[in-house]
């Protein structure tokens, strides 16, 4: 089994590691206070940031997509060849929870991220859908699409076979090739606040019928 890692402790870690750890995956949750943190779930670890990154092979980033690359930059030791699963988006939060603005326009968040870690394989994928839906696809009528962008085909294979255990079938994944792509779905949480007034706060995601 792949070892796993996520850095970050709240809703996305929540949605990601019981899961994960159900499939068999020795799953470690990184944060900065690990011996303040209470995890239910069996199967996962707690430990700080950089000791969860030892020894992982994938590694989850679930941080706010505005302290990401300032986090990860303190880790690109530990990071350099590991595959980096970005599920964070880099958007300007408003008092009301909903993304305002692009934090990177003509860039992207990954982009961002990879520039900081030249060492580390980055792969973009699960930051099109409400966090309910991560690890839980079916959970809808008409199931979201996931969309993976990276540099490196190899790493985005390994995050295929990472989206395959949460439960996405081949059918929902769109491999949209290089990291650059990833400016194009990181506009998503834009679109989130007109579409909560519109449908109500329904959990939802990006489709794309063919």
């Amino acid at each position: 089994m792949t070892r796993i890692a996520i850095l970050g402790s709240g809703n996305v870690a929540r949605a990601l590691a019981d899961p994960l750890a159900a499939h068999g995956h020795p799953v470690v949750v990184g944060s900065r206070t690990p011996e303040g943190l209470i995890w239910g779930g069996d199967g996962v670890a707690v430990a700080s940031p950089a000791d969860a990154v030892a020894g992982a092979e994938i590694v989850v980033n679930a941080l706010p997509g505005a302290v990401s690359v300032r986090a990860l930059a303190d880790l690109r030791g530990p990071l350099a060849g590991r595959i980096l699963v970005d599920v964070a988006n880099g958007v300007r939060i408003g008092d009301d929870g909903f993304a305002t603005a692009l934090l990177h326009p003509g860039s992207s968040l990954a982009e961002q991220i990879q520039a900081a870690l030249p060492a580390t394989f980055v792969v973009k994928a699960l930051n099109t859908m409400h966090v309910s839906l991560m690890a839980d696809p079916g959970g809808l009528p008409t199931p979201p699409t996931v969309f993976v962008s990276g540099d490196r085909a190899e790493a985005r294979q390994a995050t295929g076979r990472f989206l395959a255990d949460l439960g996405w079938r081949a059918e929902w994944v769109v491999d949209l090739g290089g990291l650059v792509t990833a400016r194009w779905t990181e506009t998503f949480p834009l679109a989130v606040r007109p579409l909560v007034a519109a449908l109500g706060p329904v959990p939802f995601g990006l489709a794309i019928a063919r």
